[in-house]
């Protein structure tokens, strides 16, 4: 601990472990993104996300026969939360798959990072959590970036932007549900009922035999989908094990001017300077509340 600053001295390999795990996760989201509008002219969102589910219960049940310590984790002791949950996040993530064939991938990253100014303040009533100046600041911040991305009265307002404000809503309330369920459950039983529950739901929209739609040509965008997910989400667990939220969140946020590159790169798509301005001011907000947090801690 540094006397002066009050900041707990971070050992050199954890940032870089921090940094790698975080490199990954940032690949695997865009790798997610850019395999979604590779397949959509092929496939609905339904099938995508049914192949995606089914990639993952295989995946993790082959894990659980390797690693009997896994067991345990595929019998929920919480399931009516497990359903809650994964309802919503059914919702949210057919949502998001939705948007990315909507609107510039940026702009879809944009508006999913304004779920922290959603959790801070649905914590309050849901988790009996205070409001604290420097939530309430990321809340105000978030929603002035909101306002500067989407410009509202002018031409480049979509209906799909509002539909991925819903999304990060519903994001929102899964990461509440899913504060709720780590007091019991593992990562890898959260990670195994939520592909376990979402695949019926998925499968209820398919076109019958739609897998016979499957070129070789499919091949790399369906591994990109099927893998990406489960290892964003399995990157971005390690990098917070390895660090605080004050190293990992800022990271995190590299995510979109990653992504605008990819679209400006692979499908043309401008370089708006009002979504880095929206998502700068909506980033200054969780850095301010981040940094309020630590001090308190």
């Amino acid at each position: 601990m540094d006397p002066h600053t009050g900041w707990t001295a971070v050992p050199h390999r954890s940032i870089l472990a921090v940094v790698l795990w975080m490199s990954g996760a940032l690949l695997s989201f865009s790798a997610t993104a850019v395999a979604v509008r590779a397949l959509a002219p092929a496939f609905s969102i339904f099938e995508m996300l049914a192949v995606r589910n089914a990639a993952g219960v295989l995946i993790l049940l082959l894990l659980a026969m390797v690693r009997p310590e896994l067991r345990p984790g595929l019998k929920p002791r919480r399931f009516p939360l497990h359903l809650a949950r994964n309802v919503l996040h059914f919702l949210g993530t057919d949502g998001w798959a939705f948007g990315l064939t909507l609107l510039p991938l940026a702009t879809v990253f944009a508006l999913e990072f304004t779920t922290p100014a959603w959790v801070a303040l649905l914590a309050v009533p849901l988790l009996k959590e205070k409001m604290t100046g420097g939530r309430l600041v990321a809340i105000v911040l978030g929603f002035i970036g909101i306002l500067v991305i989407l410009r509202p009265g002018l031409e480049t307002l979509q209906p799909a932007s509002f539909l991925m404000l819903g999304v990060a809503f519903s994001f929102a309330l899964v990461a509440i549900m899913t504060k709720r369920l780590t007091m019991t459950e593992s990562t890898f039983s959260i990670l195994f009922f939520m592909n376990l529950l979402q695949l019926p739901m998925n499968l209820a929209g398919v076109r019958r035999a739609f897998w016979l739609q499957v070129q070789p040509s499919h091949a790399l965008a369906l591994v990109g989908i099927c893998v990406g997910g489960l290892l964003a989400h399995y990157c971005l667990t390690n990098a917070y094990r390895r660090g605080d939220a004050t190293m990992v969140v800022p990271l995190d946020f590299m995510r979109i001017p990653l992504i605008a590159f990819v679209g400006w790169q692979f499908y043309g798509e401008a370089l708006d300077p009002y979504v880095f301005l929206g998502s700068g001011i909506i980033i200054v907000g969780l850095l301010y509340s981040l940094h309020r947090e630590a001090k308190s801690a």
